[in-house]
């Protein structure tokens, strides 16, 4: 059986560079690149559309000074994707990205709910299947401040230094990106429950999994600052929300705050350092590396994990998965340090030196064979 092929408009985009990344580690996907340009170009939309079996429609405006903008905008989207597939003669499952603003009275909820009653005529038409999901507030790594989310605005503004503030403190819903994922990824494969709206409609409305008071996220954010950036302490990892905000809170630190230095004392016997404190569970071990040799090139999707070097020298870079700048790190185990390896950054670590490197780790998943987090990738 071959590969089933999934394009996603707005790949590029917050939700859209997730999805993309998720479903590229599946070995039964093939995905369709898809470039902005496209819908600037009938002959290159539809090119695109038949390659699909499914395609992920996330392409849309939700900022703009003049909300009839982006009401034109959203609706226009719409009508081309529509117009390729039917000038391709195709009918791939598509999956709107819709909201709960559906309901309220302004341009873009209307361009919302508009673009999903034109889905629904051309499913119902074309004989294809439609599905639209109403999607709360997502929060996750890598979403841009000042726009995706309060989290990420907020998250930003903690780890470098700045004061958030609180317009209003009300209670948020909010789904971690990697929820929202896998209810995209069941739905594209049919194992996602839904209403249907008849004529080959369906509709799934996304509850938020989390209600935070916007004082909380805050309150744990300068919590994370405090213990983990400046006391290197891993808080307790056991709640999906806190970690789930810790992860994401960790792809907003600074490139600048690794390598941190431990505190080596030092006493006619020798010398000890003090490698992790954690509020949590996890795995300790070590590594000895012969010089010239790499260890790693592999990046986890959820879990924490810190590289501390204890003895020789080391390189350690850092590549986030879909980009091309590197980060290096070089540490010395004569001034022992360590550096965190954010999730979705693949990472390794080279011995740079004339002798055996001493590598400690820490994990805060136990390895576990039947649920694996570890994906290969070349940081080169």
């Amino acid at each position: 059986m071959g590969k089933y092929k999934i394009g996603i408009t707005g790949q590029a985009g917050f939700i859209g560079n997730h999805l993309y990344t998720t479903l590229s580690l599946r070995e039964d996907v093939e995905l369709v690149d898809f470039e902005r340009s496209f819908f600037e170009d009938a002959d290159s939309l539809a090119k695109f559309v038949s390659k699909c079996d499914a395609i992920v429609h996330l392409a849309a405006m939700n900022r703009h000074k003049d909300p009839k903008v982006i009401y034109d905008t959203n609706i226009k989207l719409v009508e081309d994707l529509i117009g390729a597939c039917q000038k391709a003669k195709v009918t791939p499952h598509i999956i709107f990205s819709s909201s709960s603003q559906e309901l309220k009275d302004n341009l873009y909820g209307q361009s919302k709910r508009e673009g999903k009653e034109r889905f629904m005529s051309w499913a119902q038409e074309s004989s294809a299947k439609f599905s639209s999901l109403t999607i709360p507030n997502v929060f996750g790594p890598f979403g841009k401040p000042n726009y995706n989310s309060v989290v990420a605005t907020f998250c930003h503004k903690v780890a470098n230094n700045e004061e958030p503030t609180i317009l209003n403190d009300g209670e948020v819903g909010l789904i971690y990106i990697n929820d929202l994922v896998q209810i995209f990824i069941d739905t594209i494969f049919g194992n996602q429950r839904s209403k249907s709206l008849g004529n080959n409609s369906f509709e799934i409305e996304i509850e938020p999994n989390h209600f935070v008071k916007v004082s909380r996220i805050l309150e744990l954010l300068n919590r994370f600052k405090s213990d983990y950036m400046e006391k290197g302490i891993f808080p307790n990892l056991e709640d999906h929300f806190e970690k789930s905000l810790f992860n994401t809170f960790r792809c907003y630190i600074p490139e600048s705050h690794y390598p941190v230095k431990y505190t080596k004392h030092t006493d006619p016997r020798g010398s000890f350092v003090e490698i992790a404190r954690t509020q949590t569970s996890g795995q300790f071990s070590f590594s000895t590396t012969v010089p010239g040799i790499t260890r790693g090139n592999h990046f986890h999707t959820r879990k924490a994990e810190r590289f501390a070097v204890i003895r020789g020298k080391a390189r350690i870079q850092l590549r986030r998965i879909g980009t091309d700048k590197v980060i290096n790190y070089d540490l010395d185990g004569e001034e022992p340090a360590y550096v965190d390896m954010p999730i979705w950054y693949t990472h390794n670590i080279t011995n740079t030196g004339d002798e055996e490197l001493i590598t400690l780790f820490w994990i805060n998943e136990p390895y576990d064979p039947k649920d694996a987090d570890t994906y290969f990738e070349n940081v080169e």
